[in-house]
């Protein structure tokens, strides 16, 4: 095991690349015009500032500050306003390492919804059948028809941890053959099943209930990660 054992996962937040932010009608609105029209949202302080900070590149929703008057992080109070905007927003996993992000999600529907969860032990994911991966500009490009999401890969280490799911492969068979920390091994299979780029062969166990289809369901409990 390399010495990256010591970086931690980091999960960034940003507008997509066509998204124009304006003021709305007072000061407790704001309009984010897109490819879909344009939506107008009741916003504070906070919520405008950090979409302001989206509107520039992926922010670490932590890093935007508390709430005025409550003391609460200022990450659960933006949750409700970023699930209206989800078709808006790109998701992006990263490592505390400041070379760059390793994969993005993004929105390909007005109904995606970005939908994280922990990645089951006991489960093998393999790529969806289908899925394509052509090498552009910005990086490894996937895509899967009809999916909600487009990933682009922009590090090798993520190319690595895609290459592992080309057949049916357990997370912790790909924890165990590369050289990096568990936890973003898993965050970057994580980010692939809620894009809809990977699925589970494996059926749940039973007296569970299937998860729903990736992209496009909201979690009522969504994982706010970065606790940092």
């Amino acid at each position: 095991m390399s010495d990256t054992d010591e970086h931690q996962v980091v999960h960034l937040w940003s507008l997509d690349e066509d998204v124009v932010l304006v003021g709305g009608d007072d000061d407790f609105e704001t309009v984010l015009s897109g490819r879909w029209g344009a939506q107008r949202l009741k916003t504070d302080g906070l919520a405008r500032e950090a979409l302001r900070r989206m509107q520039l590149g992926p922010v670490r929703l932590t890093n935007v500050g508390r709430a005025p008057g409550t003391g609460a992080p200022g990450c659960l109070i933006l949750l409700p306003v970023l699930r209206e905007v989800a078709h808006l927003v790109v998701r992006t996993i990263a490592m505390d390492d400041l070379l760059g992000p390793l994969l993005s999600a993004h929105p390909l529907s007005r109904d995606a919804v970005f939908r994280l969860a922990a990645v089951p032990a006991d489960r093998r994911f393999r790529l969806v059948v289908g899925t394509t991966l052509v090498l552009r500009a910005d990086g490894l490009v996937m895509e899967v028809r009809d999916s909600a999401y487009r990933v682009v890969v922009h590090r090798p280490e993520a190319v690595w941890i895609v290459g592992m799911l080309t057949r049916p492969c357990r997370a912790e068979e790909a924890v165990a053959a590369l050289p990096l920390p568990a936890g973003v091994t898993r965050g970057v299979i994580g980010y692939l099943l809620a894009a809809g780029m990977a699925v589970a062969v494996d059926p749940p166990p039973a007296g569970t209930t299937p998860a729903p289809s990736p992209g496009v369901t909201v979690d009522p409990r969504p994982s706010l990660p970065d606790p940092a």
